[in-house]
């Protein structure tokens, strides 16, 4: 019969329980420090692919197959990772799931929703199930190893990889231009890291158009025509054998329009930009690495090439020291070398203030294809600028204005600064002719003060040549007498 003086006493009970957390936290700090020691000599790549061996080992043989669809493949983003991150986002409606991610940003209609990391996302798919699971393996610097796992039974792979596969990417592409916001890549920024070469990214909402572009009518409509003919030619580079890829250079002084004139492009053609530093990359290999994980259909954009970094010559090695290892030669192999095929679609703009600083080698047709002068604002400019603030398509000050416009090296930034100051059309419109006809003014008295220099310049010269004139007419008479004296001399004897 049951006792109650067989129970092992209260005091006894709470040792027992202390002595088993104790051990319990023990092994656990043990585990933890053995994983720490693991993870810093074994890669997560590796790791992981031991973990799949061993679960091989000691469970039964299955009729499962499990696909794995890594985000990054060789440094490249990988497309069927992404087209699948974008797919199930259209499954988080499925009960299975009890964590879900939502987000949203400025300008999106709708909200961001994705799945949460290790859980089960059913689908199904022709009478096949298919069951998905994220898996984010984190490191001690850069970001997170992730990836998918795709589980289904064996006999459903062909139509899997075949069917299902093929209509995830096809969805997820209709999905992605139903809802495409642009976007601005650089590093460093919403989770880009310039240590570990990543790309970040933020909505690209620049207002810019061709049509609000305060540019020469007949460059504008050559520069649409230029892109509509390079986006429509993929048949024609792959059957002359040159990489989809066209460079554009602009240059001109600042505040001309250069980086709105990049925007209208990106908003033209619905291509990302990525902006690029060059003042980051340490190497030749780094900057291989990063322009490869940029996708097609993108803008590839390097701002003041002229002042962004000290490339070294390509032939003599001048210009640095021997330890700097991105090179001028490592920038044009990407731009029409053999790693300028890696991608289609592609658009390379740099933009300088002087183009005479630039090295030749970047200049020529293959690299910068097609190079576009940003000049100061012309009267046709002007228009496009009162057009934009005032809303006006004439004014009684327009051919006072025009006048003075041609006669005066003026920015479209400094024309738009002027019109910016009042609400009212007139009062903007008299505030630039005095702001255009100050610059004037300052223009004729800096080359009335040139002419009068160059003037004296010529006056001190003439002055000179009238002094060496008699100095080498009386060195002439000099020896014209000595001449004289040595005849005489000759007649004597």
């Amino acid at each position: 019969m049951f006792s109650m003086s067989k129970l092992p006493s209260t005091t006894t009970i709470l040792s027992t329980y202390s002595s088993l957390t104790a051990f319990m936290m023990l092994g656990r700090a043990i585990a933890n420090e053995a994983w720490s020691v693991v993870n810093q000599i074994i890669p997560q790549e590796l790791q992981t692919k031991i973990l799949i061996k061993l679960g091989c080992l000691y469970r039964h043989p299955t009729s499962e197959l499990t696909l794995i669809i890594h985000e990054q493949n060789c440094y490249v983003t990988n497309e069927m990772y992404e087209a699948s991150e974008v797919y199930l986002r259209t499954k988080a409606a499925n009960p299975s799931l009890e964590k879900l991610i939502v987000s949203k940003q400025q300008k999106e209609k709708n909200l961001t929703i994705t799945v949460e990391k290790d859980q089960e996302i059913v689908d199904v798919f022709e009478g096949i199930q298919v069951k998905w699971i994220l898996t984010s393996i984190e490191k001690e610097s850069g970001p997170n190893f992730k990836f998918f796992e795709l589980s289904f039974h064996k006999q459903y792979k062909e139509k899997v990889l075949g069917m299902y596969l093929p209509y995830v990417l096809q969805r997820s592409k209709a999905i992605t231009e139903e809802n495409r916001m642009l976007k601005l890549y650089s590093l460093g920024i919403y989770g880009g890291d310039e240590d570990s070469g990543v790309w970040g990214s933020i909505n690209l909402e620049h207002p810019s158009t061709f049509d609000t572009l305060a540019m020469d009518i007949d460059l504008k409509k050559e520069i649409l025509e230029d892109l509509d003919r390079f986006v429509k030619r993929r048949e024609f580079y792959k059957r002359v054998g040159k990489p989809w890829k066209r460079g554009y250079l602009l240059y001109g002084p600042p505040g001309t329009g250069k980086s709105s004139l990049i925007a209208a492009m990106a908003n033209y053609l619905n291509f990302n930009v990525y902006d690029l530093e060059l003042t980051s990359i340490y190497s030749n290999a780094e900057l291989r690495r990063l322009l490869v994980a940029t996708r097609n259909r993108s803008i590839l954009v390097i701002e003041d090439i002229d002042c962004s970094v000290e490339l070294k010559d390509r032939i003599s090695g001048d210009g640095g020291n021997d330890n700097v290892k991105f090179t001028l030669s490592g920038l044009l192999n990407f731009i029409d070398g053999l790693w300028s095929s890696c991608g289609d679609e592609r658009i390379i703009i740099f933009t300088t203030n002087y183009k005479d600083k630039l090295d030749p080698a970047l200049l020529r047709p293959g690299r910068m294809d097609m190079h576009i002068h940003m000049s100061y604002c012309t009267p046709c400019g002007f228009k496009v600028l009162a057009s934009n603030y005032l809303q006006i398509q004439n004014h009684p000050l327009f051919e006072e204005i025009e006048v003075l416009i041609k006669n005066v090296n003026v920015t479209p930034a400094e024309v738009a600064e002027e019109l910016m100051k009042s609400d009212d059309v007139k009062i903007s419109l008299e505030g630039l002719i005095n702001f255009l006809q100050r610059k004037k003014t300052d223009l004729d008295e800096s080359n009335a003060k040139v002419v009068k220099e160059d003037g004296e310049t010529t006056s001190h010269k003439n002055e000179e040549g009238e002094k060496d004139g008699k100095r080498n007419k009386k060195k002439k008479t000099r020896k014209t007498r000595r001449m004289k004296v040595l005849n005489d001399d000759d007649d004597d004897n």
